[in-house]
């Protein structure tokens, strides 16, 4: 079974920061890419970020570039978000997810594995 777990959503004041985590099961997580998505209320799913197996290649969405930044540590099968200088405009809940591809990819339909999602509030 795959599973994967996210953590450290929460409310937080604009210009404020937090990281998330998502921990991941399965033996395969070092060799697959993963993602950041988020999903405001009334709004679709959009990508936030990705970062490749070995996670020297990462791509992030025009609206974060510059504020967000995705890592993993392979050995602790966990991935992270570490988000500054946040917005009301990033309140959403925040999904992990894990690719069927090795290489970091952008398009929600190319990910099999999503966590349950953690919210993210950020007021104004």
């Amino acid at each position: 079974q795959v599973q994967l777990v996210e953590s450290g959503g929460g409310l937080v004041q604009a210009g404020g920061s937090l990281r998330l985590s998502c921990a991941a099961s399965g033996r395969t997580f070092s060799t697959s890419a993963m993602g950041w998505f988020r999903q405001a209320p009334g709004k679709e799913r959009e990508f936030v970020a990705t970062i490749n197996w070995r996670g020297e290649n990462t791509y992030y969405a025009d609206g974060v570039k510059g504020r967000f930044t995705i890592s993993r540590d392979n050995a602790r099968n966990t991935v992270y978000l570490q988000m500054n200088s946040l917005k009301p405009d990033d309140t959403a809940i925040y999904y992990c997810a894990r690719s069927t591809h090795s290489i970091a990819v952008k398009t929600t339909g190319e990910y099999a594995y999503w966590g349950q999602g953690t919210q993210v509030t950020v007021s104004s």
